[in-house]
């Protein structure tokens, strides 16, 4: 702290508020939330309510925009709809960061073949047919 800031708090009887973090260790410190639970909940609730006052605010912006018929009512409504559509995401990714927290894996994604090519000469299909019939 430079020799003018002491000054300033000195008259403005302010005490000393900077305080520098110093780790026992070389590593950076992290900060654990005390209740993640509580973070989560809190999170979840404001997603909740801004997806609800997005979609009232939805509704009357179409009804500005089909009553003026002005091509910026429509871009408006048209950007509300790209927000409400990024929160929605945004819940989702939420949902999916708790379950990771928790310890509890991401779902694998199943895939399902319907339709098989094989690309190569018929020799080399028998081949490998021959191959994994033993």
């Amino acid at each position: 702290m430079s020799e003018v800031e002491k000054n300033l708090n000195a008259i403005l009887e302010i005490e000393d508020s900077s305080h520098e973090l110093q780790s026992s260790s070389d590593q950076p410190l992290t900060v654990i939330p005390k209740d993640a639970d509580q973070d989560f909940d809190y999170s979840r609730s404001n997603y909740y309510e801004l997806i609800e006052k997005g979609n009232l605010a939805l509704d009357g912006i179409l009804e500005v925009a089909k009553e003026s018929q002005h091509p910026r009512a429509y871009e408006v409504a048209a950007t509300m709809m790209k927000n409400l559509s990024d929160m929605t995401d945004k819940l989702m990714i939420l949902q999916q960061q708790r379950k990771q927290l928790e310890g509890g894996k991401t779902p694998q994604q199943q895939v399902n073949v319907d339709k098989a090519v094989f690309v190569g000469s018929t020799a080399d299909l028998l081949k490998k047919l021959k191959n994994d019939g033993n």
